[in-house]
This record gives structure tokens, C-alpha cells and sequence, in this order.
């Protein structure tokens, strides 16, 4: 589905939030898809890291959030590693599921588990999880 941007749709506080947050130049980047290579959760994303800086450049919010990217990001920083522009991709995927815990929205709602789930999950895992899916 194309994305149509206009002086509407781009946000330039988003942009300057996940700069903020990231410590990243986000503008940097310029597409090359060494990222997505490296990465070994990209058979799992339906939009590649460089898709998600893209629109991030752009300052397109709703579109970074309705991607699943951000969270399904391994932060193992191959991506970061092979970056030829020396973009820490990690940290921005980090910024943007701040952005979005920001909003008291969790990606993980502890309460729905279920409590098999719970039970036989190391405590280590559960608590990982909380930290990056629960605001």
C-alpha cells in the first residue's frame, strides 16, 4: 500500500523525538538495506528496518506505530554493526517503542497471560519482557 505524504502527514516533533531519544541522525541513512541483511529477525518483519527509517525521515508517526517492527527487534545491533553510515539502528528501534509505551499503551498486557504461561516462563524472560513491551 503506498504511502501518500504531505505537510499533513509529516511530523517533524516525531522526528526531532526520536532523534532526542535515540541520539541518532536519523537522516543518515540513506536506504542501502544492509541493515535488513544483517538482521536476523527480518523473515519475521513485514517491514524492514530501512522501511521504518524511511518513514521515521519523514516524520510519518502512525505509520512507524502500526508497524510491529520496533518490537519484534532483537536490539542485538547486527544491524548497527553492518551499517555502513554508522547508524546505531538499535537505539532508534529503543526510541520508538519509547515513543509508543509513552503513550500508556502496552505491546504485552501482563494481566491477559496465561497463567500456564506464567508459571512455566523463566522469571528472567518475563521480567525482559516488561521492561521492553509494558509502559
Amino acid at each position: 500500500m503506498p504511502i501518500t505524504i504531505s505537510e499533513k502527514t509529516i511530523k517533524s516533533d516525531f522526528i526531532e523525538k526520536v532523534k532526542k531519544l535515540s541520539g541518532q541522525n536519523i537522516h543518515k541513512c540513506f536506504q542501502c538495506g544492509t541493515c535488513g541483511g544483517a538482521c536476523p529477525m527480518s523473515g519475521q518483519l513485514a517491514t524492514l528496518p530501512r522501511k521504518i527509517m524511511r518513514m521515521a525521515q519523514f516524520g510519518l508517526e502512525n505509520e512507524v506505530a502500526e508497524s510491529k517492527t520496533f518490537w519484534t527487534c532483537a536490539s542485538c545491533h547486527s544491524c548497527s554493526v553492518t551499517c555502513p553510515r554508522g547508524i546505531d539502528l538499535a537505539k532508534v528501534m529503543e526510541a520508538l517503542r519509547q515513543l509508543s509505551l509513552r503513550k500508556n499503551v502496552n505491546y504485552v498486557e501482563p494481566s491477559k497471560l496465561p497463567s500456564e504461561t506464567v508459571k512455566e516462563m523463566p522469571q528472567i524472560a518475563m521480567v525482559s519482557c516488561f521492561r521492553k513491551m509494558t509502559s
